[in-house]
């Protein structure tokens, strides 16, 4: 399958570069960049002397900021003069505002690098890069071109007697000239690289400058490991919703149920028709229970209103196995870190109670130097293995997910410990039993 190439580099690899359109691609990006370049040098020197000059009156103070954005529109023109001969796109690396309008868009730009990269790139613009350009489409192309058309001037603006050839040497007679012509031709064909070369560095250097591929990964990075937290967030706060309407509603109905039940149940005489009211009313508290488990599986409500704290407790409570609590918190943590750290010790002690064989175990922890740290040991035979199925692949991405840390020791005949550690902050006191 042929590939096009995708810049001008590539380009010049192949055979018939001469041929194709990337020498005059690149003589439009040099021809374009010499322009721009005279635009910016106009546009910055009446910038800083305007607003300089109404700085000394104490009115143009706010206008200082209009010369340190002024690379921004530079970067933009240049991010679309180099699709002219790199079709991958330079992609800029502003940050959107949290919250619309021109104060937070400014606060926004100012204390970002990248703006500050592209006033660089354009004072360097204006001072050197468009002079560059000039003189490389200047010899590069009008000269062997104004070669090429010697005979013709010499036919025209020679009366067919003489012509100059670039001001230099002057040529009289016409095999001269149509030597000269296919001297052109010859140069024109080398200038053609040489044009590919130089609008190649120059992109490069742009690139790297107000582009650079390693800024533009490590923003998606950044990008993408935000995103996997927001959509932490947003899944914990479903959960919680869910949670609430279980709670407030399907649970409050059922015990309506079941108190309707055994009320109607008192009232009826004894017979089929009471065995099967205390039948029914035995099927709903059976569905009240499984309900109640499954809300609290969702999101313990324990965990809402008294922190991690009490929610380990609880759920230490509920484990089959025997465990020791030892977890002093000093404050609520933030909803995720409570979260996926609950999440972490239930999973840990489901798996102590299905998997390990422990008589005990214990979950202990605390907070101290910006840090949560949680350790679940039990006694039992151990060797745990995390390709088993036991979740602790999935215990590990949802740890990893906080930028949190997950470490399992489990030799074959135990003990195993869980410690995990997750990077947080203390939010407010928290609650305690009345």
């Amino acid at each position: 399958m042929h590939m096009h190439p995708r810049n001008v580099w590539q380009a010049m690899s192949r055979p018939g570069f001469v041929l194709s359109a990337w020498p005059w691609r690149s003589a439009g990006y040099l021809l374009t960049g010499a322009l721009t370049g005279v635009v910016t040098l106009a546009g910055i020197v009446v910038s800083v002397v305007v607003c300089g000059a109404l700085a000394l009156v104490l009115v143009g103070l706010p206008l200082l900021v209009v010369p340190a954005l002024g690379g921004i529109p530079v970067a933009r023109a240049e991010r679309c003069r180099m699709r002219l001969i790199d079709r991958d796109p330079a992609a800029g690396r502003h940050r959107t505002p949290s919250t619309p309008g021109l104060r937070p868009w400014l606060t926004t730009r100012l204390r970002e690098q990248s703006t500050w990269r592209e006033l660089g790139y354009a004072l360097l613009f204006a001072g050197l890069l468009w002079p560059v350009d000039a003189l490389a489409v200047t010899l590069a192309l009008l000269c062997p071109l104004s070669m090429v058309a010697t005979p013709l001037l010499m036919a025209t603006a020679g009366d067919g007697r003489e012509v100059k050839v670039l001001k230099q040497w002057t040529v009289t007679t016409w095999p001269t000239a149509f030597g000269v012509a296919v001297l052109g031709l010859l140069l024109m064909g080398l200038c053609a690289y040489l044009l590919g070369v130089t609008a190649g560095a120059r992109a490069g250097l742009a690139r790297l400058l107000i582009a650079p591929r390693e800024g533009e990964l490590d923003a998606r990075v950044v990008e993408l490991a935000r995103s996997r937290v927001r959509l932490v967030d947003a899944f914990e706060a479903e959960r919680r919703r869910i949670e609430r309407d279980l709670h407030d509603g399907a649970q409050q109905r059922l015990v309506a149920l079941t108190m309707a039940l055994g009320l109607a149940r008192l009232d009826a005489p004894p017979g089929p028709l009471a065995d099967r009211l205390a039948k029914a009313q035995e099927e709903a508290g059976q569905a009240l229970v499984e309900l109640r488990e499954l809300i609290h599986g969702i999101h313990p409500k324990v965990l809402t209103d008294y922190g991690l704290q009490a929610a380990v407790s609880d759920a230490a409570d509920r484990c089959a196995v025997p465990v020791d609590v030892d977890l002093e918190l000093p404050g609520r943590l933030t909803p995720a870190i409570e979260s996926a750290a609950h999440f972490v010790v239930c999973e840990a002690l489901a798996n102590v109670a299905r998997h390990s064989g422990a008589g005990r175990a214990r979950v202990s922890g605390g907070h101290h130097d910006g840090r949560l740290f949680l350790e679940v040991r039990d006694d039992g035979r151990g060797g745990a293995d995390p390709s088993a199925g036991s979740g602790l692949t999935g215990l590990g991405d949802r740890v990893s997910v906080l930028d949190g840390r997950l470490a399992l020791t489990s030799p074959p005949g135990g003990p195993t410990l869980l410690r995990v550690e997750f990077p947080c902050e203390v939010t407010k006191a928290a609650d305690r039993f009345a």
